[in-house]
């Protein structure tokens, strides 16, 4: 099939076939596909978009272009989780634990930081010796013996989407949602997972800041992985402030240890984080219904089980082996920290949550080049959730930095990101519409 004829029938509005797919991919995997025809494509998808079947048909052609992990033998239902990004979102870092202590296999792909979001796999080389990009073996021995593995994607799994998404990123088609939905679940699917829960953020620090999008997404990637085979359902969660009180690396797993350990309940965080894993549970069919998911999250998360799971993870993967009771001791430390105060009375109204993600970038803790080195320790720690009644010269949060004049720059950003009003704004709520296979 010549791959300018595939192209034609797509730039025309036609439906393409799984064989026409499943071609392409295969040339471009092979790199018998030319980059401006890859581009080419690419655009046409971003115009004229992709019925269901097609999009089923790109994902299957994108997964099968790579290795596809098998948990044959592992004895337990296989799940996963899968974040659009945020700030000061670290939910996958106590999630997995918790679910893995209720009886579920978590191979956990992640990924790095992009943009202003921070990225799982940065956070968990804060720790020292934890190795996100094992072999298989020692993957797989992690996986059985703590129940859950949260590592990085290897060169094997959907290497034709690393080559498309590359192409997209500066071919501005990077938002075409068929597009975003083969890449994020090719990966996943290439994973071996039996089932799946997408958490799709939505406000102004998500990449979908309008609710009608975020929508979209969550039902695309919804309908295409059920009909792939695999068990989803998605939740849309509030990202129109930080998720946890903290954003940056190593911040945010010594917050991940505190919560573990009982000591973040009643949060946002806590809201989120249990009902994703109550989804994955129902999912999996380890529970019938979602009240019964939740109650067994909470015992597994009270009774210490999962604190003690992901302590077990960590020295899987080269990490200490007390690093549950030490982990401040392991932790990376700035040299400076800088207390944002309120310029004025009143209550913490609303945040540009993105302006926070950027702000943890320029101090070094995301990058502004792929080449660019992470320091983990720098931050922001102190968040007051908004709706905070605070007085003026109270500090809001706190920059964690290595230099006196990054700190001083970052606060001034981060006083500026947030407004505050004298009436108290109305709660909103941190879990929105819940979607499933129709």
């Amino acid at each position: 099939m010549l791959p300018q004829e595939i192209i034609r029938r797509k730039r025309d509005g036609g439906t393409l076939s799984a064989q026409e797919i499943a071609a392409f991919i295969k040339g471009l995997s092979k790199e018998a596909i030319s980059e401006g025809q890859v581009a080419a494509f690419a655009m046409a998808v971003f115009f004229k978009g992709m019925t269901p079947d097609e999009i089923v048909a790109l994902t299957l052609a994108m997964r099968d272009s790579g290795d596809v992990l098998s948990w044959a033998g592992v004895g337990k239902p296989v799940a996963d989780k899968h974040s659009t990004g945020g700030v000061g979102d670290n939910v996958s870092l106590m999630l997995a634990p918790i679910v893995a202590a209720c009886g579920l296999a978590v191979p956990m792909i992640s990924g790095r930081g992009l943009g202003h979001t921070g990225g799982t796999l940065d956070k968990l080389q804060s720790i020292p010796g934890y190795d996100v990009m094992p072999d298989n073996v020692t993957f797989r021995r992690t996986v059985d013996r703590a129940g859950c593995a949260i590592i990085g994607q290897t060169g094997d799994l959907a290497p034709a989407d690393k080559r498309l998404y590359a192409i997209r990123d500066v071919t501005a088609t990077v938002e075409s949602i068929p597009l975003i939905t083969a890449s994020i679940l090719s990966k996943k699917l290439a994973a071996g997972l039996e089932s799946l829960v997408l958490d799709v953020k939505v406000g102004n620090g998500a990449f979908m800041a309008k609710a009608e999008d975020a929508e979209a997404l969550a039902r695309s990637l919804v309908r295409v992985a059920n009909g792939a085979g695999v068990k989803t359902t998605a939740l849309l969660t509030d990202m129109n402030e930080p998720l946890a009180d903290c954003a940056g690396n190593a911040i945010e797993v010594l917050s991940a240890v505190d919560f573990l350990k009982g000591q973040k309940s009643g949060t946002r965080l806590e809201e989120v984080t249990l009902a994703l894993g109550a989804e994955m549970l129902v999912n999996a069919g380890v529970e019938s219904d979602q009240a019964a998911a939740l109650a067994r999250c909470h015992r597994v998360l009270a009774s210490g089980e999962a604190a003690e799971i992901f302590g077990r993870m960590v020295s899987e993967l080269g990490g200490p082996t007390d690093f549950m009771d030490k982990a401040e001791t392991y932790r990376p430390r700035a040299k400076v920290e800088v207390a944002v105060l309120a310029d004025e009375d009143g209550y913490l109204r609303e945040c540009d949550t993105r302006g926070l993600g950027l702000a943890v970038v320029s101090l070094g803790g995301g990058r502004q080049r792929p080449s660019d080195k992470i320091d983990h320790g720098v931050g922001l720690s102190g968040l007051k959730p908004l709706g905070t009644k605070v007085a003026k010269g109270e500090p809001i949060a706190f920059v964690q930095a290595n230099e006196e004049a990054t700190a001083a720059q970052a606060a001034k950003t981060v006083a500026e990101c947030y407004r505050i009003s004298e009436t108290k704004p109305a709660a909103t709520p941190v879990i929105g519409l819940r979607i499933a296979a129709e």
